[in-house]
C-alpha cells in the first residue's frame, strides 16, 4: 500500500494526520476513545479501530476528494 500525504491538524505537540491510499481509502491517526464514548460506539469487530480527529482534518481532503465544506 502506497501512501500520499494530505495534511495534518497539530493541537498541543499532538498531530492527527491524513493519508489517502494507492487503493481508494484514507489513512487516518487520530486519539483514542474514552471508555464512556466507546460505549456509545458499541462493539467494534477484530481488525477495526474507532478514533477522533479534529473536524478540521477532514478539510484536507478539499472537493477533488469528495468532501464538502465544512
Amino acid at each position: 500500500m502506497r501512501l500520499t500525504f494530505l495534511g495534518k491538524e497539530t493541537q498541543g505537540g499532538n498531530s492527527p494526520t491524513l493519508w489517502e491510499t494507492d487503493d481508494g481509502q484514507y489513512v487516518i491517526q487520530g486519539f483514542t476513545l474514552d471508555a464512556e464514548a466507546l460505549g456509545q460506539v458499541g462493539a467494534v469487530p477484530n481488525g477495526e479501530t474507532v478514533i477522533r480527529v479534529p473536524k478540521q482534518l477532514m478539510r484536507h481532503l478539499g472537493e477533488e476528494h469528495g468532501a464538502t465544506e465544512l
